[in-house]
């Protein structure tokens, strides 16, 4: 056998964003990695350190426009017409609160034809399929009952300007579903509850990694909402690790992947001009569209059926997130804009 047949043909769509450009970095190790992207979300910046990896192959195109890979020439070097793709990871979608009504219609096509598209090839090559679908399927948060369980829905209106998004998330669990009934592949879902960490993107809405820039300059930092906002955090390693795990298991899902535990976004704000040494004050602004105040995960399916549970603490994943960014300081033009990259 070949060396590159020695390797799986894994195929990641939306690589370049922030959880699957840290996906594709656990992935590259030992296998031939697929990374497919439009950049709508996702940077070139998060896999830029991986584009001259021999086990890396970036392809900038459109999950809606996907059909054969066989088309690319830059996968002859992965015989994928001969091998094909052994598994596939689609995290294809775009997640900027900020641009939110701009990518509606692509939000809608890729929950719907881009899904299909992702799912036709999984038949095509009796490929292990892992969908990374969202936390919004259960619908509004319940007060009564804030804790969110995989076999527990609320309605929610199909019309709604976020419609797109959050009913596109059940509809793509539909198919994904539908085509596992079908066809018989080895389809699953993982259920992302709020995730943080490195590559986080800049002003587009996501509070946290905003936070954590302007503390570090010492300027306000920004909260979209009230006091009483609150959210769960799981960092990304851990939700790195649930998707390795699901994907290895004999298990379908759904599976709730984040942290069970709730802080008030104001208290996360603090703790992060404490850790940074900052002088910033915290600000308040009217909330943004694509916000809203999610339910808790539970997270008992995913701890006995893949002995998974969060272990990086609060504390320790803000101390590595901040200690990237120093890292990786970025010169801002405070309009909103994220100039130069270091």
């Amino acid at each position: 056998m070949s060396e590159v047949f020695q390797k799986k043909n894994i195929l990641v769509l939306g690589g370049a964003g922030f959880i699957g450009s840290h996906l594709c970095d656990k992935l590259v190790a030992a296998n031939n990695v697929i990374c497919i992207d439009n950049f709508i979300s996702g940077k070139q910046a998060n896999i830029d350190h991986l584009l001259q990896n021999e086990n890396f192959i970036f392809i900038k195109d459109d999950i809606n426009n996907l059909a054969d890979l066989e088309k690319y020439p830059e996968l002859e070097r992965f015989q994928v017409k001969f091998q094909g793709v052994q598994e596939i990871y689609n995290l294809a979608c775009p997640t900027a609160p900020k641009d939110f009504q701009k990518n509606a219609v692509i939000t809608a096509h890729t929950n719907s034809l881009g899904m299909i598209r992702a799912l036709d090839l999984a038949v095509k090559y009796k490929a292990k399929f892992l969908h990374f679908s969202s936390s919004v399927v259960y619908g509004p948060r319940n007060e009564k009952s804030p804790v969110m369980k995989e076999h527990i829905y609320y309605p929610q209106d199909p019309i709604t300007p976020r419609a797109c998004y959050d009913e596109g998330k059940r509809f793509a669990e539909t198919l994904v579903s539908t085509y596992r009934q079908f066809y018989n592949i080895d389809a699953k879902i993982l259920r992302v509850f709020t995730t943080y960490g490195p590559r986080m993107p800049l002003f587009v809405g996501h509070m946290l990694p905003d936070f954590i820039v302007a503390a570090l300059d010492n300027k306000p930092l920004v909260i979209y909402g009230d006091s009483s906002f609150t959210t769960t955090l799981c960092y990304i390693s851990d939700v790195i690790d649930a998707s390795l795990k699901i994907m290895a298991s004999a298990e379908s899902g759904p599976f709730n992947i984040g942290s069970p535990q709730e802080h008030k976004i104001a208290d996360i704000a603090q703790k992060i001009i404490q850790l940074t040494k900052s002088k910033s004050e915290i600000n308040y602004a009217d909330p943004l569209l694509f916000m809203s105040r999610l339910g808790i995960p539970d997270i008992s399916k995913a701890k006995e059926k893949i002995e998974w549970f969060p272990i990086v603490t609060l504390d320790k994943g803000l101390e590595l997130t901040i200690e990237y960014a120093k890292a990786h300081k970025v010169m801002i033009n405070w309009n909103g804009v994220e100039a130069v990259r270091g």
